[in-house]
Formats: C-alpha cells, structure tokens, sequence
C-alpha cells in the first residue's frame, strides 16, 4: 500500500486532470482513478472555455495550444437578442473559446503525465476510511491505496461524496434535455447557433471534423431519460426554436439527459475534497460547468501541494471550501435564472426578460457585470479592495507577462523596487506600479502595500509563503 506523502484524485475530467497536473508538477505523488477504461473519453457536453479559465490555463503554458484547436466566440447571445460583446473584457481572452471537453481533456492528461502523474484506469471507489494521518482508498479493479490526501472530481453520481456521506441536495431544473452529434446539409449563420421560444430552445455547436453538436428541449417532450429518441424528434425541436433545422442528417449519437441544480453543502470532509460536479451541478445555460470546475481544481492543487511538502499549515485548506463554495453557488443561482428566463412562457416571466434586456443592453455597468460573472473574471476571494482580487496580466520587464512568471507554480512578488532577500517558492519581479503586490500561485491577489518598508515586506512574505502561513492570512 502506497505512503501517506500523496493524493488521490478521483476522477478523469478536466478537473481531475488539472489538478493532477498541478501536483505532479509541484512534485507531490499523485495517483489518478478512472472507471472508464484507458482512450475512452468522456460524454462531451462542456464545450466552451471561459475567459478566466483560459487565464488560468495560461499560467500553465497551455492556453496557446488550446486557442489553435478551437474557435473565438466574441459575441454570446443569450435570449431576446440580448448579446454579450466579449471583445470589451480586460484580458488577453476577450472571447469564449469553442472547444469540445475532449481536446481538453488530452491536452491536461499529457501534460499530467508528462509531470509523473499516475493513472489506474477501470478501477471503481467503493469506500474510504480516514484517520489523523491519511486516507484509505479501496475499490474494484485496483489496490488499496494510501494517501494524505483525497479529492473526489468523479462527477455528479460522486462515489467519494457518498463515501464520506456528504449529501448532495437540489432538484432537476429541467428534464428531457436532449443531444445529438449530426452532419448539416447547411452551414449554421453563427459559430454558435441558438434560438428560443417560450416553448423550445436549441444550441448547434460545430466540433470541427464535419459534425455538429445539437442541445435542444421541447416543453412538450418531457419524458424520462431513457425514452426512445431519433432523429425526427430533435429535427422537430431545432426547427421550432431555430426556424429551421439546416438539413440535419446522419447522427452518430443521440442522447437524453435531465439538468439538476445541486450543491453539496461543503466541499470538504476531513482529508477528502470534492471539486467540479462532485460539489457542484447546475444548468447548462452561460456554459459555466467545466469553467467552475476548473477553477475549483486551480484553487485547490497550490494548497494541497504547499500543505503535502510542509510548507503551509494544515488550516490553509479550510480556504478551499470558504473561496470557492460562495462561487459554486453564485454560479448555480445564475446559470438557473438564466435558463429559467429562456424558458419563460407566462406573460410575466417573458416581461422580466425583455425587462432585464432592456437594462444590460443599455446600462454598461450591467453589461460589464454580467460578462464578469459569466466569464469569471468578476469573482474574487477577499473582503478587501485588493487582497482576494483577481490579478490582471501585468506587463513585467523584458517583455514577460505575470501570467508567464506563474508558471513556475510559485507566488509572485511584483516589487516597487529591488528585492534582495530569498524565499523558496517565490519569483520576484520589479514593476513600475503603484504599490508592491504578493500574487498567489492561482493568479489572485494574497497582499499588497503601498511602499511597504523592508520589515513590512519581510512579515508579509513570511506570512503567505513560509511554513507558518496560516488561514487567516490565506487571501
């Protein structure tokens, strides 16, 4: 049985698979479980990549790579011709990036196991027990595991939420939502294609080899996930929400699923965390699951690995749970407004959405608002004007990028001035701004002073980067 020195990460998805990236290369022992067998990739639903998102990707020298193999949305139309203009957002990522989950998930598998990550394909959890130094894990098709540490990134149905008996509690926000990866006789008008009507809606999505992806609902259609479905009922549902269904022909596949609201109500129990579905499910609508998801996964892999190597006290993982929890229920309050105004049919209900267009089309603080929170760039994680703050992409001498100098997995001091002392796991920079900044490993700001004198700067650096770091001072 494996020592107690590692995680356990549980599940294969994109948050899986960054978190384990994380680790592995922070040189922390991390083993990936995975039911599915080895090259079988996940049910692709998710299939846009958020502006945040994407800045945190480029912290890992992967955004670049993920940008060549999917397409910029720059306008996202949501209903009643309201249309959010991504080019006005402050990042190098003014769009949604148009990408199937399943190129993600190859480029993250790559690179975890480039870092040394290990993977145990068709092995099932079936149970975890914990004590004060580690974690058991036992399943089928694998051997009991020891590890100081587990996160539970298995999706929706959780084994390891069950296993430590974290209830998951929510209800289905719509049923009968069905999918289908089909050839169009005609090119759609949009990159992405979506319409609605008080009784339909309906995505087309392109994955870029011919097919297209087709999300759509039918008010009308409300049956059980296993009702027989072809290709006549979802020609029929595009054409009502759409206008037209663009010679729809040849499916590959065709699917149901039913959309649940749920969150569980913490993200962590002992030793185990729970991070993407396995804390959290919600609507589809704003495209926010593997976003949130991602995010979670980059909250949580600089914690662990400071925690693992001894450098950060225990505590600073209770952080994990008090960030990201209010975000996860942020994210299912608005993405369930959203999709419950695209479904308005009552006279009121169609009255607040045009009511609601009016507004974000015409007052531009409304606009900004609501593309921050659809994006995430609007989130942050302190009380404070700045501590907590996402950090923008700051210019830094010789032409690098802040986001380029997190890539070493360290904290970043962007300092007023030179800075001559020496901490393991921080790079320093000096800049020209106003005031001396401490930027966390996840690229959101851990403390910042305006010309702080050498003993300040020392106290605060000894604060969040040495072992005696603590979760009072986590932001």
């Amino acid at each position: 049985m494996a020592g107690t020195n590692g995680v356990v990460v549980v599940g294969c998805g994109p948050t899986g698979l960054l978190l384990a990236g994380d680790l592995a290369e922070a040189g922390v022992p991390v083993t990936v479980l995975e039911k599915r067998p080895p090259g079988i990739s996940n049910l692709t639903r998710a299939f846009a990549l958020h502006a945040r998102t994407l800045e945190q990707l480029d912290m890992r020298g992967l955004a670049d790579e993920l940008a060549y193999l999917g397409h910029p949305l720059t306008r996202l139309g949501l209903f009643d011709g309201l249309t959010l203009d991504l080019a006005e957002l402050p990042t190098r990522f003014p769009h949604v990036l148009v990408i199937p989950q399943y190129e993600v998930e190859r480029v993250l598998e790559r690179r975890a196991r480039e870092a040394g990550a290990k993977f145990v394909h068709e092995a099932e959890v079936t149970s975890l027990t914990q004590d004060a130094s580690g974690v058991t894990v036992l399943g089928r098709g694998m051997e009991p595991l020891r590890a100081a540490y587990v996160v539970g990134a298995d999706g929706m149905r959780s084994a390891v939420r069950e296993a430590v008996g974290l209830p998951f509690p929510g209800r289905s926000v719509i049923r009968s939502v069905v999918l289908a990866d089909v050839r169009l006789s005609e090119d759609p008008p949009d990159l992405l294609t979506a319409g609605t009507t008080g009784d339909a809606f309906a995505l087309l999505i392109p994955f870029g080899d011919g097919y297209h992806r087709v999300v759509g609902w039918h008010r009308s259609h409300d049956v059980p996930d296993d009702a027989p479905l072809d290709l006549t009922e979802i020609q029929d549902i595009v054409r009502t929400a759409l206008g037209r269904d663009y010679g729809m022909r040849d499916p590959r596949w065709l699917s149901r699923f039913h959309s649940d609201e749920r969150q569980a109500p913490s993200y962590r129990s002992g030793r185990v965390f729970l991070a993407g579905d396995a804390a959290h499910v919600h609507s589809p609508a704003g495209g926010q699951g593997m976003n949130t998801g991602l995010q979670d996964a980059a909250n949580l892999s600089w914690k662990l690995a400071a925690v693992v190597s001894g450098r950060a006290d225990e505590s600073l993982l209770d952080t994990y749970d008090t960030e990201r929890h209010p975000v996860g229920r942020t994210v299912l309050r608005s993405s369930g407004a959203l999709i419950r105004l695209a479904m308005a049919n009552r006279p009121w209900t169609r009255a607040l959405r045009s009511a609601l267009t009016t507004l974000v089309t015409h007052f531009p603080a409304l606009r900004r608002k609501a593309m921050h929170q659809v994006t995430g760039l609007g989130y942050s994680y302190g009380p404070g004007p700045l501590p907590g703050k996402r950090a923008p992409d700051i210019p830094l001498p010789g032409g690098t990028r802040l986001y380029e100098a997190l890539r070493t997995g360290n904290f970043v001091l962007l300092a007023q001035g030179p800075y001559e002392g020496a901490h393991p796991h921080l790079t320093t920079s000096e800049w020209a701004g106003p005031r001396t900044l401490l930027i966390r490993p996840d690229g959101y700001i851990a403390w910042s002073a305006k010309s702080p004198s050498p003993a300040e700067l020392e106290q605060a650096l000894l604060a969040h980067v040495s072992p005696a770091h603590s979760a009072e001072n986590s932001y």
